[in-house]
């Protein structure tokens, strides 16, 4: 009997390992589909999102001051609108309206912010539908409200302004907003800053859109900002996010970059979702459980407002 030396071993299983080729991880994010293409030339061009029990989403209409709704069937219907000012004219934008961000109380009330440069129209509504919209808080008229998250357990919501390095916070039943948390990592660049809110971890999270980041700013024990830090970077024009469960890995739309990057605890960010699977600027990411939506706002010429769905692998 022959023996091989150590040697000729490795070597021998180096050469079999170099001719087989590596098996390919499936990406963390799939099975892309569009579940409807919304109207552009009726203004249907989502910016925001809040899910429904069902699974159905209510969708922010930019520039209509509308909100939908759309069912797991793909089906539209309007349950709720924002009146539009004649003399409107949103700072930086110059609509006479401009819907932001969006959430879902426990009770079913949505809660929506509205822009229109006006000081009798700017703020933040709760919507019943079936009922007329209720101005909960009024805001600066020459602020751009974007992104909005909600904090059910103490009551208060937390409201992006795109135009100013802020975050306002008021109570979810109405009353005086307030300068929640300022500072230079909020500051426009390029003409929006702030933009996506998210409350996790005891922490308030925002996109930084202009900068092109995702910053951390903790809740402190009597609700106060703490020092704010930069959790992200390099990011492009970053919209909303999501965040995919109980830890700190987020998906976020990079809007005129058409995609949807998964950003890691290290701040690493990984393309999952591409124009090729459908995005057409996206503004918006909702996660339950496996499921992973996300608005096409379709402001740049793309032609494709839509509401895409796709799976978190695990």
């Amino acid at each position: 009997m022959s023996f091989l030396s150590n040697a000729a071993i490795a070597a021998a299983l180096a050469a079999i390992l170099a001719g087989t080729p590596a098996l390919a991880s499936a990406p963390p994010v799939g099975d892309p589909r569009v579940l409807v293409h919304l109207d552009q030339a009726t203004g249907q061009q989502p910016e925001n999102i809040a899910l429904e029990p069902d699974g159905s989403a209510d969708l922010t209409f930019a520039y209509t001051g509308e909100i939908a709704r759309v069912d797991l069937t793909g089906r539209v219907r309007i349950v709720g609108r924002i009146p539009v000012p004649g003399d409107g004219d949103v700072p930086g934008d110059h609509h006479k309206i401009f819907l932001g961000g969006i959430v879902r109380a426990p009770d079913g009330a949505l809660y929506v912010t509205v822009s229109t440069g006006t000081a009798g129209g700017t703020g933040v509504y709760r919507v019943r539908p079936g009922t007329a919209p209720v101005r909960i808080a009024a805001l600066p008229a020459d602020g751009f409200l974007n992104g909005m998250a909600a904090d059910w357990r103490t009551g208060r919501l937390y409201v992006a302004d795109s135009a100013h390095p802020v975050i306002w916070s008021m109570p979810a039943g109405g009353g005086a907003p307030a300068e929640w948390a300022t500072g230079d990592v909020l500051t426009p660049a390029g003409g929006f800053g702030a933009n996506g809110v998210k409350v996790h971890g005891g922490a308030v999270w925002v996109s930084n859109i202009g900068a092109g980041t995702l910053i951390r700013i903790p809740i402190g024990r009597t609700g106060t900002s703490g020092a704010p830090s930069v959790v992200a970077k390099d990011l492009g024009p970053v919209d909303d996010f999501a965040f995919t469960g109980g830890g700190r890995t987020v998906l976020a739309a990079v809007n005129q970059e058409n995609k949807v990057v998964m950003i890691d605890r290290s701040g690493r960010a990984e393309d999952v979702l591409t124009s090729a699977d459908g995005l057409d600027n996206p503004t918006a990411v909702a996660v339950r459980g496996k499921d992973v939506y996300v608005t096409d706002g379709a402001y740049f010429g793309g032609g494709d407002p839509n509401l895409l769905i796709a799976s978190l692998r695990d």
